[in-house]
Order: C-alpha cells, then sequence, then structure tokens
C-alpha cells in the first residue's frame, strides 16, 4: 500500500469517530500548548529582568552591606556597615585607581500622599551621581544636585509610574508638593521610562537628596549601597580588589573572611537572576510534559480500543494477505496523524496564550524556535512510542481467531 494511500485511509478512519478522535487530539493540544507557552514565560521574565539589570548601568559594582559574622548567618543588604565615609574614602583614595563614579545610596519604603491620591513606593536617597552611574535620564526637569545633598533640601524626582499613580496621566507635577512621611517636599523632575513591573519597577520609586533621605525621612546614619562605575569593564576584578581592601581598612578588618560588605558585579546579578529564572523555567517544563504524557496514554488507549473495533477487519486483511509491516504502518500512521494535528494546534495555542499574556503584564513577547521545533520532534514521537503498542497488538492477531471475533 502507498503512503498517500495509507495517508488518506488513516484520515477516513479517525472521521468515523470524530468524538474520540477529538479528545485524543486535546490532550496533545493541553499539553503542547503548555510547554510552549510555559518555555516562553520562563524566558520572556528572563529576558525581562536581563534588560532591567543591564539598565541600572554600564561597569557597574555594587557595595551592599552584610549582617551577620562569626558563625550566624550573612545577609547580605541587611546590615548598616556602610557610611558616608566610605563612599568619600572610594571617591578621594589615591589607591583607588579603577573607578570613575561613586554613587551613595540610602533605600526604604514609605506612604507617599497628595490630595486624595496616595501610595506606598520606594525612596531612593541619592546624589548627582546616581542619574550617571544608574543612566537615568529625564523627561521633565532636573535631578538631584550636590547642592540639594549639602543643604538637605525637601526636593524629589518622581519614576513616571508613581507620577501617574499620584496626579493622574497627562498631568505635569513639577512645582507641586507631595507628602512623604511628615515631610512636604517638592517635585522638581520626572524620570524618562525604564520598565518593568512590580516593587522592583525602576518607574515606581522617587528620589530625594541623600541627606533628606538619611535625616528627615529615615533618621538613618547609613547607607544601602554605594553603587560604582568602573572605567572600564577591563578592570572590572581591578576595581573589586582595590574596593574590597580600602573597605577592610576602613572597617579595619584584616581578614576578608569577615567582611562586613559584599562586591557584587553586574554579571554576578545576572548569573544570579538567571540562575533562578532557569531553574523556574524547568520546573514550569516539567509540569507540562506530565499533561504530555498523559495525552499519549490517552491516545494508546484509543488505539487500543481502535484495535479492539476492528478486530474482524484486520483479521479479514491478514486472511487476504497484508503483512504485518502494512498492519503496524496503518495503525502508527493514523496514531502519528492524531499527535501531529495535535502538535500543530497546541503549538497555535501556545504562542496565542504566551501573546495574550505578555500584553496583559506588558511583558516581552517571545517564543523559542527551539521549544516549536521540540514541539514537533515530541508531537511525532508521541505518536510513534505510544502508537507502537497498539499497532504492534493489532498485527500480532491472528487471521482466524480476529474473524471469529464478536
Amino acid at each position: 500500500m502507498q503512503l498517500t494511500e495509507q495517508i488518506s485511509e488513516s484520515f477516513g478512519t479517525l472521521k468515523l469517530n470524530k468524538m474520540r478522535t477529538g479528545l485524543a487530539i486535546l490532550g496533545i493540544v493541553i499539553g503542547i500548548g503548555s510547554v510552549i507557552a510555559l518555555v516562553s514565560l520562563g524566558q520572556s521574565s528572563q529576558q525581562s529582568i536581563t534588560s532591567q539589570i543591564q539598565s541600572l548601568g554600564s561597569n557597574l559594582l555594587t557595595i551592599s552591606p552584610v549582617r551577620g559574622n562569626s558563625g550566624m548567618v550573612r545577609t547580605a543588604g541587611a546590615g548598616t556597615t556602610l557610611t558616608n565615609a566610605d563612599a568619600t574614602a572610594i571617591k578621594t583614595s589615591t589607591k583607588i585607581t579603577t573607578v570613575k563614579t561613586v554613587s551613595p545610596e540610602y533605600t526604604g519604603r514609605l506612604q507617599v500622599v497628595t490630595g486624595k491620591n496616595n501610595t506606598n513606593t520606594s525612596i531612593i536617597g541619592a546624589t548627582s551621581a546616581y542619574m550617571v552611574v544608574h543612566n537615568v535620564s529625564l523627561s521633565s526637569g532636573s535631578f538631584i544636585s550636590d547642592k540639594d545633598v549639602t543643604s538637605t533640601a525637601r526636593v524629589a524626582v518622581l519614576g513616571p509610574t508613581t507620577a501617574t499613580d499620584l496626579f493622574g496621566e497627562y498631568v505635569n507635577p513639577i512645582g507641586q508638593s507631595i507628602r512623604i512621611g511628615s515631610q512636604n517636599i517638592t517635585i522638581i523632575g520626572i524620570t524618562d521610562s525604564k520598565g518593568g513591573t512590580g516593587m522592583g519597577s525602576q518607574d515606581d520609586r522617587i528620589y530625594v537628596p541623600l541627606t533628606t533621605a538619611q535625616k528627615l525621612l529615615f533618621g538613618a546614619k547609613y547607607l544601602s549601597s554605594i553603587a560604582i562605575e568602573a572605567k572600564s569593564a577591563e578592570v572590572m576584578d581591578e576595581a573589586r580588589i582595590e574596593i574590597g581592601y580600602l573597605l577592610l581598612d576602613q572597617h579595619n578588618l584584616t581578614d576578608p573572611t569577615k567582611a562586613d560588605f559584599t562586591i557584587m558585579s553586574q554579571d554576578d546579578i545576572l548569573s544570579t537572576a538567571s540562575s533562578v529564572t532557569g531553574t523556574f523555567t524547568s520546573l514550569l517544563t516539567g509540569i507540562a510534559a506530565i499533561s504530555l504524557l498523559v495525552g499519549g496514554i490517552g491516545i494508546m488507549n484509543i488505539m487500543l480500543v481502535t484495535v479492539t473495533e476492528r478486530t474482524r477487519e484486520i483479521g479479514l486483511r491478514k486472511a487476504l494477505g497484508a503483512k504485518k509491516k502494512t498492519i503496524i504502518t496503518q495503525f502508527l500512521t493514523e496514531s502519528v496523524i492524531l499527535t501531529f494535528i495535535g502538535g500543530i494546534l497546541g503549538i497555535i495555542l501556545g504562542i496565542f496564550a504566551s501573546f495574550i499574556y505578555s500584553k496583559i503584564n506588558s511583558s516581552t513577547f517571545y517564543i523559542s524556535p527551539v521549544s516549536i521545533i521540540l514541539a514537533f520532534v515530541v508531537s511525532a514521537a508521541i505518536g510513534i512510542i505510544f502508537g507502537w503498542y497498539p499497532a504492534r497488538r493489532a498485527a500480532n492477531l491472528q487471521p482466524i481467531e480476529a474473524l471469529r471475533y464478536e
């Protein structure tokens, strides 16, 4: 029998019971669609995180305090060991030859109120260096100046999301006043959008002078972090070493293993984030693969039912001289057709679901070509693997016993 005849006959057989065929295909559609959609979700999340980290600045090193020593649990970013004096030392020391810009920072969260609107957002105490180190640009107004820091000025620069939350769209808030904690603050600028959602969004924050944040808003004498812009990507490791030894000396420490600070580069942060999102994607893909397995078992069960229903037909074919290979090929063809159609519909469903998700969450829409190729391969594999047993069972039927089957 020619391949075209087998395919044509297989379609005809599958059409005889549309409900059963549709249910078999549905299992594969859901499985393939889930795999593509979840892989897309993981990869788009990874791309979003990567772009946000890269937008923080170029050649960036971040120094964070560490809480816990002498056998205690060490928690980065939770200590109070970094001070303004540390930032000044890094900026002025003749031992530091690889640093271009130093940005001391204090970060906290407070309720912000204006009129009837309010929001809880990140407050970042910054200097003029913050704009350079973190690649911040303005859509209007001006950023924090050194004079603002020196005079502990009650001024603020809003991220676009925060500005919209407080004043609504199409309103210019520059010159207007907001209340942060117990302080009235005047808005002097609005930053350009950098994208991103959630608590870590760079658009949902307020910048104030470092001294204003420390003295008036939070009552803190320490820094949350110090951001460093190295002179070039080639000297990042050297800069980390120079800064590390300087801060050990500043903090009167001789043992580097007992350092009360940590220095991380963008690559470190990116590697950690990629590892987390990679694990997340693998977990989601594994869960989706279970539905593929269930779909494959469903196809096998349906093909076994088909073999039972067509026992007399198989017996007649074998009595007329049909070879075992022909019977196996016929049933495998039907199984592969089911999974192939299900695979195509699943790919369409997965792409559509990913697109809808990206629109709803304003995230990156990304479909990996590898996941689509993998979907086709998996579809064919499921058809062959789960169709083989029913096909072999049909081919092994004895003609006489099959013809006598009722």
